[in-house]
């Protein structure tokens, strides 16, 4: 849990980019732009390994990013699959409706008519938008993070509102 208040999981590297050690990164936010003025990331909650940035550029809804000291494609695929954590300090200020997954996790989840369905457990990358793991102890449900589906999401409250389609919950 302390964690969960002193880092942000911003991205995730998926894959190599080029013969000189670029990474692909898929962001966890809709501004990809905010990707330009990262200066540093960690690739484990524990803060043990600080990656400097020296470079970001665009490839559609992707992040193309030169890491110093990775100056090889052997390098780079060792970064491959990993997480991309940076310090709260570091970041910038959310928008309205905008969220960081580790803000996330661990949100009670309800459906609009109060009924409790579990707790946020992870949050799955998908080519379209994110989706939410949600487990009763019992069971879990995929739900899509789309305003249709999920009207309310609040921190402050540390819950989550729900409207699923019939059979979402079976």
């Amino acid at each position: 849990m302390a964690e969960k208040l002193t880092v942000f999981r911003i991205g995730q590297i998926v894959n190599t980019q080029g013969l000189k050690g670029e990474v692909r990164v898929y962001p966890y936010t809709d501004d990809i732009y905010r990707f330009d003025d990262l200066e540093y990331f960690y690739t484990e909650k524990s803060l043990n390994n600080k990656y400097e940035v020296e470079r970001v550029r665009y490839k559609g809804n992707m992040v193309i990013m030169k890491i110093k000291d990775i100056d090889s494609i052997d390098l780079a695929e060792r970064l491959k699959t990993k997480n991309m954590y940076i310090p709260r300090e570091q970041s910038v200020e959310l928008e309205e409706g905008e969220f960081f997954v580790a803000d996330l996790i661990g949100l009670d989840v309800f459906t609009v008519d109060g009924k409790k369905i579990g707790v946020v457990k992870d949050v799955l990358q998908h080519a379209i938008n994110d989706v939410y793991v949600v487990s009763s102890g019992e069971k879990e449900y995929l739900i899509p993070s789309v305003e249709k589906f999920v009207p309310t999401i609040d921190l402050d409250e540390n819950k989550m509102i729900i409207d699923p389609i019939k059979g979402m919950l079976d």
